[in-house]
């Protein structure tokens, strides 16, 4: 079904796929862990937002065959993926055709990092149609007023147990098992909250987990336990998720991992 188409100043980072560029100087308080150092540079310009040189930022050639595109060029509308690392937590741009999606807004204040991400990207708020938000957490949901605010002809979707939990200015989009959104699969993924969901791009094979899923030492992990009062229902949407297929995985927290991930996955749902 389509429903429609840390306080301190720091340097936080937008990776697309597998690079990563600063974007502008900006700060919140944190209450986590900071992620890890992200992953070098030097990906094709394909997977780059259009403020990059021809070659990426590294300047290194794309391809053997300039007259070609690049080997390990994305398909053909998949979304380009950039990364909102906000320190302990992460939000997600999703890119395509001249329009966006976000997905969470991390903590309070964490507007002006997502816009920085947009800006990069050669995008504005009046690029965003879809805000998508996998539960209804703070961190992932605390931003959620102004950058709806910001974005006024966005449409806001959450999954439907969680949604009572959300104050946002205008009525969300309950979203479910199957539902499509900007032409991504919603895939419902209970146990860290009720209504927490997750989306697929099943043409470039990118899950963004929220936190139904986490990441550490470079590959997936399962959802915090001390975080997640429905153990249960967590792990069988571990395994829901294992049985699906993807390349990429975007989590709220920990880096992405950006090769095998759902066999990761499924061996997290095996053991």
């Amino acid at each position: 079904m389509e429903l429609g188409t840390l306080v301190s100043r720091r340097t936080f980072l937008v990776r697309a796929g597998r690079g990563t560029f600063a974007v502008a100087l900006v700060g919140l308080a944190g209450c986590a862990p900071s992620a890890a150092s992200p992953p070098p540079i030097g990906t094709p310009p394909s997977t780059y937002p259009p403020s990059f040189p021809p070659g990426g930022p590294s300047g290194a050639p794309a391809s053997a065959d300039p007259s070609g595109p690049p080997s390990d060029a994305p398909p053909a509308g998949s979304v380009a993926w950039h990364q909102v690392d906000l320190g302990f937590v992460s939000a997600y741009v999703l890119v395509r055709s001249g329009e966006a999606a976000v997905v969470d807004t991390g903590v309070a204040g964490s507007e002006g990092d997502i816009e920085a991400a947009l800006v990069a990207t050669g995008l504005g708020w009046d690029a965003v149609g879809h805000i998508i938000l996998t539960h209804l957490h703070g961190d992932h949901i605390g931003s959620a007023t102004a950058v709806m605010s910001a974005a006024p002809d966005a449409i806001g979707y959450a999954g439907a147990a969680d949604i009572p939990g959300i104050s946002v200015p205008r009525a969300l989009t309950a979203v479910g098992d199957a539902d499509r959104v900007f032409d991504l699969r919603i895939v419902a993924t209970p146990g860290h909250t009720p209504g927490h969901i997750s989306v697929l791009d099943e043409i470039g094979g990118i899950l963004v987990a929220g936190d139904a899923l986490t990441s550490a030492g470079g590959r997936a992990a399962g959802p915090d336990p001390q975080f997640t009062p429905d153990m249960a229902a967590a792990t069988a949407s571990v395994a829901k998720l294992g049985a699906l297929t993807f390349e990429t995985l975007l989590v709220g927290h920990g880096d992405p991992v950006t090769a095998g991930a759902s066999a990761q996955v499924a061996e997290l749902a095996g053991s």
